[in-house]
């Protein structure tokens, strides 16, 4: 009896304070069915994310990267490998992949923005062209990713090192 009590006392309880938590009285629906309205959520202004909206003539990068690029004699002289941008998000330079195939053998190169000129063909393509040829494209200085660049000088000392520690063959032939 006393649990049954001691139970009973506890679910006012609880049904009490739930009550309590909610202030405003609970407008009627007009349908059982008629979904609530809930209150947007709310940040103070600072905190406010600005949102943008898409244009048709907005380029994004994942259509950039990958994509040919084309001299005025409309010969496919390289592609976008990838899109530097500046502490000011920016695009400092365009990243392009000269010569190679399927990924190997190729040189990157950064081009600088101006340089590269990007249209739209229609609503789901895109053109980039550059007035340069594959030649001028081989023989501009190799853009090299930071951290790479060590990666690879330490892979070539260690080579270095492995050659100049090996002993000599002293053996004879008998």
């Amino acid at each position: 009896m006393r649990s049954l009590l001691l139970g009973t006392t506890l679910l006012v309880a609880s049904a009490t304070l739930a009550l309590a938590q909610n202030p405003e009285p609970a407008a009627p629906a007009s349908s059982p069915s008629a979904p609530v309205q809930a209150a947007p959520a709310t940040l103070a202004n600072d905190l406010r994310p600005t949102f943008v909206v898409q244009n048709k003539s907005d380029m994004v990068t994942s259509k950039l990267v990958g994509l040919t690029i084309q001299n005025a004699a409309n010969e496919t002289i390289g592609e976008i490998a990838d899109v530097v941008l500046d502490e000011k998000n920016t695009v400092k330079s365009w990243v392009v992949g000269v010569g190679g195939f399927l990924g190997i053998g190729t040189k990157y190169v950064a081009i600088d923005p101006s340089a590269l000129k990007l249209s739209r063909v229609d609503d789901t393509t895109l053109k980039a062209t550059i007035d340069t040829n594959k030649d001028q494209l081989r023989a501009a200085p190799e853009y090299i990713y930071l951290g790479k660049a060590k990666a690879n000088a330490d892979s070539k000392a260690a080579e270095t090192k492995s050659t100049e520690t090996k002993p000599a063959d002293t053996s004879t032939a008998r």
